[in-house]
């Protein structure tokens, strides 16, 4: 039986292996888009000279657009299909990418925020459906390994968006700080922040090139795979669905254009789950969900899980210019670094599981993550070595830890949540935790909000640091290290869930809701 297994390829063959490669090109695309716009949040820092807690709505806008979008995504797929669902995922990112050029024409932050928020929607669609669909190429016995591979070229995607945010985007800032640039003639900065922000568009435009020849190719081929096999509403479902994620969330930026965006993204959810609430199939599977501690806990897991792994990234930039006096694009090496390491201990973590229990393992990265996380507050900055001209210290090499640490964390999370759900509630249950990916606008800002503060209460866990601020990053050694201890938290809660539910979930649990 073992052999015959091993022997079953994890490709699809035919036609059916060229889809299957495509859809990777989609893995790797929204890796790209996820990793290149964390660094934007430096680089709108430097050219529009804001603080950082106003840089972060970058992270409002990207991770608020997949909160907002899950469940429509996911009524996409189940109506049509999974082909169409990545037909308007393509579609979306390639509309949002094609809006950062009147961005850079009027040089105005707000059109980005939009064309941010656009670029996410479409890989929330994309994410949504790409996963399934995946799984439903070639034999079923290897499909888990099949959805396997074509992840891996995730993190690629992330090395590959690290290298062209580093090279496109932040090596083009010019150098000038915030003091000299007030004082520049106001005709000089127009042709510098011009010139900056033609090479923050001009990655995404590139992209956008892939993503049409992407949508191409699925627009002529019909795949003849397993489709979901109930009931469906079709177009009048799905474009009820649609008004009720999207008209609210366009009245409340038109009418109040002031309003707080993070509260602008909750206040967009609300439609999405009001459609839920009032079709009788969702709601009677939402009261499934809602009886499962193990789920809902999960959810709340995944949102602190997705924030901290978002607010360190963004974050991770600023924190190495300040401690280690190294340009942008210098410091986005170690974030590089950071990366390569998250990619190792994913497949470390993947070793592990097959001899240890999948729940106490990410306790254990979890806890360990904490103990990292106090040493980017207090170990010193002094280099110990230089790896390519880049000086390394204790603290550094804690920075990096952080991010190898959270390898296991989501897809973790993500098997313990729906571990012994009902077939029936899955993909609703799905949807909810993309919805958590909400944590990276909101976790973001927190921890955004205690770098940039001139005081805070929680500048007294680091009392023996710098304080004096930064005027171009708007930041002080004190206040960029005390803005840590929001990721201490935030893993805090990852221990507690996987402590709380390390057993596996009983057969009868998602019906009588007992932990």
């Amino acid at each position: 039986m073992s052999d015959d297994f091993r022997s079953v390829s994890i490709f699809p063959h035919g036609r059916q292996l060229t889809i299957f490669a495509m859809l990777v090109s989609c893995f790797a695309l929204w890796g790209v888009l996820n990793n290149m716009t964390d660094n934007l949040v430096p680089a709108f820092q430097r050219i529009f000279t804001m603080d950082p807690s106003r840089a972060g709505l970058v992270q409002v806008a990207f991770y608020g657009a997949y909160a907002v979008l899950a469940l429509f995504a996911s009524i996409i797929a189940e109506e049509f299909s999974y082909r169409i669902g990545v037909l308007t995922g393509l579609a979306v990112y390639v509309i949002g990418s094609l809006l950062y050029i009147p961005a850079c024409v009027y040089a105005s932050f707000d059109i980005y925020f939009v064309a941010i928020f656009t670029v996410a929607a479409g890989c929330s669609l994309l994410e949504t459906t790409c996963n399934p669909y995946v799984l439903s190429l070639g034999d079923e016995s290897t499909a888990v390994r099949r959805l396997n591979f074509a992840q891996a070229f995730n993190p690629v995607g992330s090395i590959l968006g690290i290298f062209l945010a580093q090279k496109l985007i932040l090596a083009n800032l010019n150098p000038a700080t915030a003091e000299e640039r007030a004082q520049m003639a106001p005709e000089v900065l127009a042709a510098i922040v011009r010139d900056e922000l033609f090479w923050v568009c001009v990655p995404y435009v590139g992209l956008c090139l892939l993503a049409v020849v992407v949508w191409v190719f699925f627009l002529r081929n019909d795949p003849f795979v397993a489709e979901p096999s109930e009931k469906r509403m079709g177009l009048r479902r799905v474009m009820t669905a649609g008004i009720f994620a999207l008209v609210p969330l366009a009245a409340l930026y038109v009418l109040f254009p002031q309003m707080n965006k993070v509260l602008w993204i909750i206040c967009g959810m609300v439609g999405p789950f009001a459609y839920v609430f009032l079709v009788k199939d969702y709601r009677e599977m939402l009261g499934i969900l809602m009886r499962r501690p193990r789920y809902w806990c999960g959810v709340v897991a995944q949102f602190f899980y997705v924030g901290v792994q978002i607010a360190v990234w963004t974050w991770i930039n600023a924190y190495c210019q300040q401690e280690f006096g190294v340009k942008p694009d210098e410091a986005a090496f170690y974030y590089l670094a950071s990366i390569f390491l998250f990619v190792v201990m994913r497949w470390v973590a993947t070793a592990l599981m097959r001899r240890m229990n999948p729940a106490m393992l990410l306790a254990g990265f979890a806890l360990a993550a904490i103990l990292f996380t106090v040493g980017v507050m207090y170990l010193p900055s002094t280099a110990l070595f230089t790896v390519l001209g880049h000086p390394v210290g204790w603290n550094a090499l804690a920075l990096v830890c952080v991010t190898g640490c959270m390898s296991l964390m989501f897809p973790t999370i993500y098997g313990m949540a729906l571990g012994g759900l009902e077939p029936r509630a899955f993909r609703l249950g799905a949807a909810g935790l993309i919805m958590s990916i909400l944590g990276g606008a909101i976790i973001t800002p927190w921890m955004g909000a205690i770098a940039g503060a001139e005081s805070s209460a929680w500048f007294a866990l680091v009392p023996g640091f710098d304080a004096v601020r930064n005027m171009d990053l708007q930041i002080s050694c004190q206040s960029i290290r005390a803005s840590f201890v929001v990721p201490a938290i935030c893993f805090a809660v990852v221990l507690l869930y996987a402590l709380l539910f390390s057993t596996s979930p009983t057969k009868d649990e998602s019906v009588c809701g007992k932990s």
